[in-house]
C-alpha cells in the first residue's frame, strides 16, 4: 500500500433532514468532484439535519465541500428552518480531517482557504473553528454557535460576531443561509468497550475514571459537591486526554458499555484508551469483553493497535499487514458482537483501488 498517498475527510451538516430531494441535490454536488468518494449520510427528521461524510484527495475534497456549501445555500432557506438540533446556517458546520499522508497545518491552511472562498464567492459569512480558528474563543463550535440562527442578526454585526469572512451585516441572502462554521479537527473515532456487567452506574464510574474532563468532587463524608472559590464545582480529571466517555447499558447486548468519543487519536490512541478502561474495570472487579467501532478509523490507528498488541506478546519476525490488522481486531475484542470487516471499517480500504486497497 501507498502509506504517502493524501488522503482529506470532510464531515459537513446540512440544517435539512426531511426534504430528500434537497439533500439528494447537495450530495449529487459533492459526488459530482471528481476524486471523492461519499462514505456515509445519515439524516434526522426531528433535528432536521443530515450530516455527510465524504474523503478522496484534499484538492477534490475541498472543491466537493464548496460544491455542497454552494448546494445547500439554494435548496435551504434558513428563515424557515425549525429543528432539534443547534444550528447557525444551512451549512451548519464544515470541518476537514486529515487522515492520511496530510499534516494538520496543511489542512488548516485548506479550511481557511475554503472558508474564504465561501465567503467572497457565495457571500455567506464565516466562523473558522478548531485548529482553523483565528479567535481562542472560536475553537469551540459551542461559542461559535452560541445564540444560534435566532441570535445571528444582532450578532454579525457585532465587534465580537463579526465573521472571519463574508458579510458582516444582516440581509435576505444571510437571513437565507445563516452562518457557516469551517475548520480543521482531528479524526474523531466514536468507540465502545464492552463490560461483563449489566450495571450502567458501574459503567459510568469507569468512563468517569478515564474521560479528560473527570467527574465532580465530592465530601468523602458528607458526599456533598465541593466548590471553589468562585462557586464552580471542583473537578478530579480523568486519566485520558481528548477522551470524551459516558456509561450505558445496552439491552440489545446483555451488557454495558463505555461509550467514547476519541477526539485526537494522535495523543490517545485506541488502543491506549482500550487497555486504560481494562485497567480500571480490574479495579471495580469487571472484566472487558470486547469493543466496538461505530464508523470508520484510519488505517494507522489500527496498524498502531496491532503493533502494540503484538510487541506486547513479545511476538518477533516479518508480520504482514493484513496479520497486523488480525492483531488488533482480536486483542481488542472487535468481533464480539459482529464480524468485523476491515475493507468496510477501515477508510483507506473504503475508499478503493485508488488508495491502495
Amino acid at each position: 500500500m501507498n502509506k504517502t498517498k493524501q488522503i482529506l475527510e470532510c464531515v459537513p451538516n446540512f440544517s435539512e433532514g426531511q426534504n430528500q430531494e434537497a439533500i439528494n441535490a447537495i450530495t449529487n454536488a459533492i459526488e459530482g468532484v471528481e476524486g471523492v468518494k461519499l462514505l456515509n449520510t445519515e439524516s434526522g427528521k426531528d433535528a432536521n439535519r443530515t450530516v455527510v461524510t465524504f474523503a478522496g484527495n484534499p484538492s477534490a475534497v475541498v472543491e466537493a465541500a464548496f460544491q455542497g456549501i454552494k448546494m445547500a445555500a439554494q435548496v435551504i432557506d434558513m428563515a424557515k428552518h425549525h429543528g432539534e438540533h443547534p444550528r447557525l446556517g444551512a451549512t451548519d458546520v464544515c470541518p476537514l480531517v486529515p487522515v492520511s499522508g496530510i499534516s494538520m497545518e496543511e489542512t488548516i491552511g485548506l479550511a481557511r482557504k475554503l472558508a474564504q472562498r465561501v465567503g467572497e464567492e457565495l457571500a455567506i459569512p464565516v466562523y473558522c473553528y478548531e485548529n482553523a480558528a483565528f479567535r481562542e474563543e472560536r475553537r469551540s463550535l459551542a461559542n461559535c454557535r452560541s445564540g444560534e440562527y435566532e441570535k445571528l442578526k444582532e450578532k454579525i454585526t457585532s465587534e465580537n460576531g463579526k465573521p472571519d469572512f463574508g458579510p458582516g451585516q444582516w440581509s435576505e441572502s444571510v437571513a437565507r443561509t445563516g452562518v457557516t462554521v469551517i475548520g480543521a479537527r482531528n479524526f474523531l473515532v466514536a468507540y465502545n468497550i464492552n463490560l461483563d456487567t449489566t450495571s450502567a452506574s458501574v459503567a459510568n464510574e469507569i468512563a468517569s475514571d478515564v474521560r479528560e474532563s473527570g467527574r465532580v468532587a465530592r465530601d468523602s463524608k458528607t458526599g456533598k459537591i465541593i466548590f471553589d472559590k468562585s462557586g464552580e464545582p471542583v473537578r478530579i480529571p480523568g486519566t485520558l486526554k481528548n477522551i470524551r466517555a459516558i456509561g450505558w447499558f445496552i439491552e440489545e447486548y446483555g451488557k454495558s458499555q463505555v461509550s467514547m468519543n476519541l477526539t485526537d487519536i494522535t495523543f490517545t490512541p485506541v488502543h491506549v484508551a482500550f487497555e486504560e478502561v481494562c485497567k480500571k474495570a480490574r479495579e471495580r472487579d469487571v472484566q472487558v469483553t470486547g469493543s466496538e467501532l461505530i464508523g470508520l478509523i484510519p488505517l494507522k490507528a489500527m496498524l498502531d493497535a496491532g503493533k502494540y498488541f503484538l510487541k506486547k506478546q513479545q511476538h518477533s519476525g516479518k508480520v504482514s499487514e493484513e496479520e497486523i490488522i488480525q492483531m488488533a481486531v482480536k486483542s481488542l475484542g472487535l468481533d464480539e458482537l459482529r464480524p468485523f470487516n476491515p475493507r468496510e471499517k477501515i477508510i483507506e480500504y473504503v475508499l478503493g483501488s485508488e488508495y491502495g486497497s
